[in-house]
């Protein structure tokens, strides 16, 4: 039985073919450049070349496509965009149009003159991964499962902060279910305001397997605990210090006890020590982080986690995590680097599996035992073509 997991950030999209036949180390692995980032390339070439650009596909990852695009309309160069693929940039198409990109129907788009550079905008681009897969002698047909994760804002109703509604979500979902997993979604399941995993199965639907997808940062907390260090505390901080978001959860016995979402270029190491002491301490609240450019933060338990219970006090993976790389001196705690199956890297896909084990219960029994580390040690070569 195989899975593709794909768990798509700001840098990169870390990619593993699970295979129910081998141990999850021997799984083939990918680490490519993100979607954003290629688009991000690609755009700032056709600006040095002084090309006109189109825009089309589904919404996708903004950051470095938005910074390009912004960029290349400021240049004076023009760029047009389907509303699919300008939402990548903004919710609301008003705010899309002030950057100096216009907005243009989809059968508008298809009369353009060829001369102009097409780009299509996807998180998900399956045909691609197939094909990458396939130089390599590998299939992706017959795949029991895909899982995707990525960051989603939702979109925001007017009047109201994205800030403040992304924690408001956060929080209706695990008062509904208080476990990492109540943020993965069958495709008929996704909310109508995460517009960005509704985008995701959109790209999908050719696909013909299951669809489980995620919001990236509880899948990477998710995979971080299956550090077999992590694992054996039933209580514990784990933070993800992603390239623009970290999140930190106090996970205990019976699910969530707490959360807090920071922009990780808002904070240094002094600041987040203390907002994990404060997370532990049951003091941090939501004003706090909001007041400070944050999103926010949740506590469902006051009750005080101790810290210095052995030799690490936070548990921490994500692209940024060595801003815990703590000076000789001063009062901050000592990480744990979770390396989940011996791979940092994989913190979200491994969490992709356990949330797929959640939703798809008939593919649990296989998935399983192999995050318990007792799938059959085959190697490779020791399987049938």
């Amino acid at each position: 039985m195989k899975i593709l997991t794909v768990d798509i950030g700001t840098g990169t999209q870390d990619i593993l073919l699970y295979d129910s036949n081998l141990a999850i180390e021997n799984g083939y692995k990918l680490i490519l450049p993100s979607p954003t980032l290629q688009i991000h390339r690609q755009i700032q070439a056709a600006t040095r070349q002084k090309e006109a650009l189109l825009l089309t596909g589904h919404m996708m990852g903004g950051g470095p496509s938005a910074w390009a695009a912004e960029a290349h309309a400021r240049a004076g160069l023009p760029i047009y965009a389907t509303p699919d693929a300008a939402r990548t940039f903004n919710d609301n198409l008003d705010k899309v149009r002030a950057m100096g990109i216009q907005i243009i129907a989809e059968e508008e788009a298809r009369r353009l003159p060829k001369t102009i550079q097409r780009l299509e905008m996807t998180d998900f681009d399956f045909p691609l991964l197939a094909e990458t897969f396939s130089r390599f002698g590998l299939t992706l047909r017959d795949l029991a499962a895909v899982a995707v994760a990525v960051f989603d804002h939702g979109d925001t109703p007017p009047g109201i902060s994205n800030r403040q509604s992304r924690f408001d979500y956060l929080d209706e979902r695990l008062r509904a279910r208080n476990t990492l997993t109540s943020f993965a979604y069958s495709t008929a399941e996704i909310p109508s305001s995460m517009t960005r995993l509704q985008a995701v199965a959109t790209a999908a639907r050719t696909v013909d397997a299951p669809l489980i997808v995620m919001d990236s940062a509880p899948a990477a907390i998710l995979g971080a605990t299956f550090d077999p260090y992590v694992a054996a505390r039933p209580q514990k901080l784990v933070a993800n210090l992603g390239n623009f978001h970290c999140l930190a959860f106090r996970l205990g016995e019976h699910g969530v006890e707490g959360l807090f979402e920071h922009h990780t270029g808002e904070i240094d190491l002094p600041r987040l020590t203390t907002l994990l002491r404060r997370l532990a301490a049951g003091t941090l609240t939501h004003a706090e982080i909001f007041n400070d450019m944050g999103h926010g933060a949740l506590l469902y338990d006051q009750t005080p986690l101790e810290l210095g219970r052995g030799d690490w006090d936070v548990a921490v993976t994500g692209p940024r995590r060595t801003l815990m790389n703590a000076p000789a001196s001063g009062d901050f705690l000592a990480p744990c680097f979770a390396t989940p199956f011996g791979d940092m890297m994989l913190s979200g896909n491994i969490g992709l599996l356990a949330a797929v084990a959640d939703q798809l219960p008939g593919l649990g029994e296989h998935i399983r035992p192999s995050l318990a580390g007792h799938a059959p040690q085959s190697a490779p070569w020791d399987l049938a073509a």
